[in-house]
């Protein structure tokens, strides 16, 4: 943690770096975790063409998602967003179950901090849109990467 000058404690920007060959082609991930949500790139070559956001929403279970920037005829980077978000907002409500079952007097402040850890979460989805399986598979990866490393999303 660091402290901000107004003396509010931060977290750090944290990045993780991942690839892996999809379909015969060579996928690049970078994560950039932020203090609200995380920022995922994921592309072949050095662009960015698209931009998605979700953030959850307490009046619906599916996260609010829109396209900030690129093809809006393209809902791949909003619906990837929306689902990772779906995601992590599904992890903190296990943490939360798991923190009140371990510490029952504590549940109030649990629960505070469970509602705060609704991750806002960016994505930049850059691959071409040739193969509907692509899209697939490169979110089963991201998958597999935050179960591995939950700490870096």
């Amino acid at each position: 943690m660091e402290t901000a000058l107004n003396g509010d404690s931060v977290e750090p920007i944290t990045v993780h770096d991942f690839s892996e060959k999809v379909l015969e082609q060579l996928v690049h991930f970078h994560v950039m975790k932020l203090s609200g949500g995380f920022f995922l790139w994921i592309g072949s070559e050095p662009v960015l063409s698209s931009l998605a956001l979700a953030v959850s929403s307490k009046h619906d279970a599916m996260p609010l998602s829109t396209l900030v920037l690129g093809d809006p005829s393209d809902t791949t980077p909003s619906s990837l967003a929306q689902r990772l978000s779906k995601i992590c907002f599904n992890q903190s409500i296990q943490c939360f179950t798991a923190e009140v079952q371990c510490h029952q007097s504590a549940m109030t402040s649990s629960f505070f901090s469970a509602k705060k850890t609704k991750k806002q979460v960016f994505v930049s989805y850059n691959l071409p849109l040739t193969n509907s399986n692509l899209a697939l598979l490169v979110e089963n990866r991201i998958k597999k990467e935050m179960e591995l490393h939950p700490d870096k999303f």
